[in-house]
């Protein structure tokens, strides 16, 4: 008897144990500690990591993104370079007037949704013309990618890799340029459009009707099917908890910290954001592009003003910031790993940041009003150099300049990265946090409006496209914004990176095997824009 009420309570000691400390925890950290749980066998998968050297792990995730960057800057004869003013122009709207041609071929496939045509005419036949305008295409992937990444994630690779991360954050930016005009080109090809005008595209579709028509149809579905479930946990973690985790984060700091009000409440500020985000979600695109294409510009603007007040305030040390981050980048001193670790921490904060190769912002793009699928890879090119090698420059030049990347600040964790960003504008601009807070918050909500809309496709393209699922969905995401605003940052963070770069490894594979569909549609539309010239 005695054996068996031993081998009882054996049995129920963890679980005794466990609610022991759940009973001593806050909300917030019964709820981190759940999801820390559910997603960390996830998250170890992603970020393995291939030993090179005793000191030097690279994680694997990191080859494709490089080597895929690479490769479609040199196939497409350095587009990211050659294509930008082009890509400028139709941004203003230089080239409208090839919409009206009526000599424009391309090939119809049938959409496995609706019996409707599907193809990039598909609009004009019906009698629609899309859903958004380029600028607003562009808004609103900018509004996903634009945000705390820029911010937070920046002071992340300068604290753990030096100033020498910024310089690879900026090639990432600009390699990273022609994958976005390799997806964003094929998510406008292969977009299917419904009777009303509604635009359903992205990866899932590129990947399912691209690769059929090499006979890869097989493939193609699976995935497709691997990229809508990633779409949808990306969603939930880097497009919306970790959001509105980072927001809260600065707003809990600014009004006081430990003795803020709302300290240990970051569920009730996730209340009210998932209110705000619920009452825009609800619209669809086109009422997030008509929020984006407003707040995207005035934050980018406000931010990046502040930034270059910041360092012409300091104008003396802006030759002295570059050296360090030109030798950083090449010969580091004092930082882990070196000069590959260096490499790593610039390239894995660039693509979280500007998201190139992963597939999201083809989705937003697929939307545009256009019959010319590579016009919006075009103008999409745009955004890693905005995201990254303007916004996220200003960003560290800011934290070199103001003296905040020292070995010390190696130590700090993810939590503290923001806060480190708000006091080096703090030490030039007293009063910038509070706006700092403002603009955090903004960019947040921006981000989970986009990402909303992607996680959207994906669960459409799993569960079909009723109006009970689309809500169901939106419900859902709300839930998570509350859930990530009380998680701690240490469990949103890995879940927001692993979920992101999963989402890499399906697209990765479709848009090597799609890049000749790719050069044809590229070469028709420099065709068109040379004979509109003539």
């Amino acid at each position: 008897m005695r054996k068996y009420v031993l081998s009882i309570l054996a049995l129920i000691m963890p679980f005794l144990t466990f609610a022991q400390e759940a009973a001593e925890m806050g909300i917030d950290e019964k709820i981190d500690k759940v999801f820390g749980d559910a997603t960390g066998w996830f998250v170890s998968a992603i970020f393995y990591q291939i030993p090179f050297t005793d000191e030097i792990s690279v994680y694997w995730v990191l080859f494709p993104l490089i080597i895929g960057a690479t490769y479609f800057t040199f196939y497409f004869n350095l587009i990211n370079f050659r294509g930008f003013w082009t890509s400028i122009n139709i941004v203003r709207g230089k080239y409208d007037d090839l919409e009206d041609r009526v000599d424009h071929k391309v090939e119809i496939s049938k959409s496995e949704f609706t019996d409707e045509e599907d193809n990039p005419d598909t609009i004009r036949i019906e009698g629609h013309e899309g859903e958004v305008t380029h600028f607003q295409a562009l808004t609103a992937a900018l509004s996903a990618t634009v945000g705390l990444g820029n911010i937070a994630g920046v002071a992340i690779a300068v604290s753990i890799g030096g100033a020498g991360a910024t310089f690879w954050m900026i090639v990432a930016g600009l390699i990273g340029m022609a994958s976005k005009f390799v997806e964003c080109t094929l998510g406008v090809k292969y977009r299917d459009i419904e009777a009303d005008g509604t635009v359903y595209g992205g990866p899932m579709y590129y990947l399912t009707k691209g690769l059929k028509s090499k006979g890869l149809e097989g493939l193609g579905k699976i995935l497709a099917v691997l990229f809508a479930i990633f779409v949808i946990g990306g969603s939930f973690g880097g497009g919306n908890m970790f959001q509105v985790n980072q927001a809260f984060q600065l707003v809990e700091n600014i009004t006081g910290g430990s003795e803020s009000f709302i300290h240990g409440k970051g569920w009730l500020f996730g209340l009210v954001m998932a209110i705000l985000v619920g009452i825009v979600i609800i619209g669809g695109i086109k009422k997030i592009a008509k929020v984006t294409d407003k707040i995207v510009p005035f934050m980018v603007v406000i931010y990046v003003a502040a930034s270059l007040f910041v360092i012409f305030a300091n104008y003396t040390m802006i030759g002295d910031a570059f050296v360090q981050i030109f030798n950083g980048a090449f010969s580091p001193e004092g930082v882990a790993g070196g000069a590959m670790g260096v490499l790593v921490q610039g390239f894995r904060r660039a693509a979280f940041s500007n998201e190139a190769g992963v597939g999201s912002a083809s989705i937003a793009h697929s939307a545009v009003k256009t019959k010319y699928a590579a016009s919006e890879g075009m103008v999409a090119l745009l955004e890693p150099f905005i995201d990254t090698v303007v916004v996220c420059t200003m960003t560290a030049l800011v934290l070199i300049i103001t003296g905040n990347v020292t070995a010390e600040n190696a130590s700090l964790n993810d939590a503290q990265a923001i806060l480190l960003t708000s006091g080096a504008f703090e030490s030039v601009i007293s009063w910038f946090p509070y706006v700092l807070t403002i603009a955090v918050v903004l960019f947040a909500f921006s981000t989970m409006i986009s990402w909303s809309y992607y996680g959207f496709q994906g669960w459409a393209y799993l569960f079909g496209r009723t109006k009970k699922m689309e809500y169901a969905y939106k419900l859902l995401f709300c839930i998570f914004v509350v859930i990530g605003a009380a998680a701690s940052l240490g469990s949103v963070i890995g879940f927001s990176d692993a979920m992101i770069f999963a989402m890499m490894v399906p697209n990765m594979i479709g848009l090597v095997l799609l890049a000749p569909k790719v050069k044809k549609e590229l070469k028709k539309y420099m065709d068109a824009i040379k004979s509109l010239k003539e």
